[in-house]
């Protein structure tokens, strides 16, 4: 005698016709019947159908659509609350190395004593060196589900350090960066869209004078989106009242416009959007629908173009489903998603992709659609070299830091005198690592901009030395020309 997993949705669907779903159903169980009783191996039933026979039927339909069994779909509760477990701690991470640079006071890394310069050396007798970066990235992930041992080196100190820290849930706000890049220039950077986003960009705004701003960079780089809501609220800070955020269109779904609330006080300074190829989502409906309207010039590559409408059910037993019901547009009409595989190609199933790639903002400008939007300003990121490769990879920049600050104290007003400069291609001389003058020469200016960065990562946090590595942003440095002129 067999079980199958009880899985009904908890929201009404449309069936097909009963006596056609009797047959396939029926079709389901004799199949699953047979191979329970003969296969070599016993059967996990809830293996079969949690990985198996449901994520192969939402394969059919989109790369999107989701099954997620009882424990993920508690995480993505999680995530879309943007409560989850950690130490409270901020590390970097090379090949082989784990080196902490911040951490939060009130958490478990800030309590266990743990410090900035400190080197995790092992994890649960895991040995770091042995890693590379992907498996310390799942085992950084791992250790946070859990309490962990860290053996840890100490720079200026004798023998190993050891730790016991137990995870807690926290808060991870999406907002993680706000300060001022120029006179009056504000930045902020937002790493996703959870139920809080709206109000803490509205916050982060306040906190740097708000209407009294003359240009704000919004920084949605490697943002992958997450909750609309989220992207509602912050579209409407910059939009009038009454405007037209976004669209969605679908074969079960009424076409329905989201609009600014007509009681929005929105900000009007200028405004410039940064983004990339893994802007997704919410990122690319705030974006769309400010670049649209006018109101934002968007700088950076074009983003991922990922516009489908995922509506979330629950079923029984404790696990979901993300399913794919209906695509978003733009205010222009532009459609976010970026053409499917043909596989996976939606068509008469969900709506209808732009048949048509020119599209015209309110003003009457050029945009194009086709999937992602397409930036005013194409601008890329720094390109690596051989050196600079070389000289990341090694962890060379955050050791120096590490040595450098045993002897020294340094302030906000710190700057890398050119003495600096020659006692740092020692240091990696010494690690092998010796470049002609000429492509020494070249790189200097890199070179002095990260070792200040990871200086002021080490000793007056990860921000302050973020704020110096956006000195030399080429996206950055573009939105600030545009919101000078």
């Amino acid at each position: 005698m067999f079980r199958l997993p009880i899985i009904l949705l908890c929201a009404a669907v449309a069936l097909p016709a009963a006596d056609d779903l009797e047959k396939q159903i029926k079709s389901i169980v004799e199949a699953f019947a047979i191979v329970e009783q003969n296969a070599a191996d016993p059967i996990n039933i809830d293996q079969v159908f949690y990985q198996g026979a449901i994520p192969g039927l939402l394969h059919k339909l989109d790369p999107h659509s989701t099954f997620f069994d009882p424990g993920q779909f508690d995480q993505l509760r999680k995530m879309e609350s943007s409560t989850q477990k950690g130490f409270g701690s901020v590390v970097t991470l090379m090949p082989g190395r784990v080196v902490v640079l911040q951490t939060t006071p009130g958490t478990p890394s800030g309590r266990s004593g743990l410090a900035p310069g400190d080197e995790i050396l092992g994890i649960n007798n895991y040995i770091i060196g042995r890693l590379d970066l992907e498996q310390l990235s799942e085992l950084l992930q791992e250790s946070r589900q859990h309490p962990a041992q860290l053996d840890v080196k100490r720079p200026g100190t004798a023998g190993m350090l050891r730790f016991v820290l137990v995870p807690e849930e926290m808060q991870t706000p999406s907002v993680d960066r706000t300060f001022f890049v120029g006179p009056g220039m504000g930045y902020i950077h937002a790493t996703s869209f959870d139920e809080n986003t709206g109000k803490d960009i509205k916050e982060a705004i306040e906190k740097l004078g708000g209407d009294k701003m003359s240009g704000l960079i919004l920084d949605l780089r490697d943002n992958p989106g997450g909750v609309v809501t989220a992207a509602l609220e912050t579209a409407s800070l910059f939009l009038e009242p009454g405007q037209t955020i976004f669209t969605i269109r679908g074969r079960s779904v009424p076409e329905k416009a989201e609009k600014v609330p007509e009681k929005a006080k929105p900000y009007r300074f200028k405004l410039v959007v940064l983004v990339n190829a893994k802007s997704a989502s919410a990122s690319e409906i705030v974006t769309g629908a400010l670049q649209d309207h006018d109101r934002a010039t968007v700088v950076g590559e074009v983003s991922y173009g990922k516009g489908l409408v995922q509506s979330v059910y629950p079923v029984s037993e404790g696990a979901g489903l993300a399913l794919t019901t209906a695509l978003y547009y733009t205010p222009s009409g532009r459609s976010i998603q970026k053409p499917l595989d043909a596989a996976f190609e939606l068509g008469q199933q969900t709506a209808h992709p732009n048949s048509k790639s020119e599209f015209h903002t309110d003003k009457g400008r050029l945009v194009t659609g086709g999937g992602g939007i397409q930036p005013d300003f194409v601008v890329y990121p720094e390109p690596l070299n051989r050196l600079r490769v070389a000289l990341m990879a090694s962890g060379a920049f955050t050791s120096y830091a590490t040595q450098y600050l045993r002897d020294h104290k340094v302030d906000g007003d710190f700057e890398v005198p050119p003495t600096m400069l020659d006692e740092f291609e020692a240091f990696v001389g010494n690690a092998g690592i010796q470049p002609g003058v000429a492509e020494w020469s070249t790189q200097a200016d890199f070179v002095r901009n990260r070792i200040k960065t990871e200086i002021f990562n080490q000793a007056l946090g990860v921000e302050r030395g973020y704020q110096v590595e956006l000195q030399r942003d080429p996206l950055v440095l573009k939105a600030l020309d545009i919101l000078g002129s």
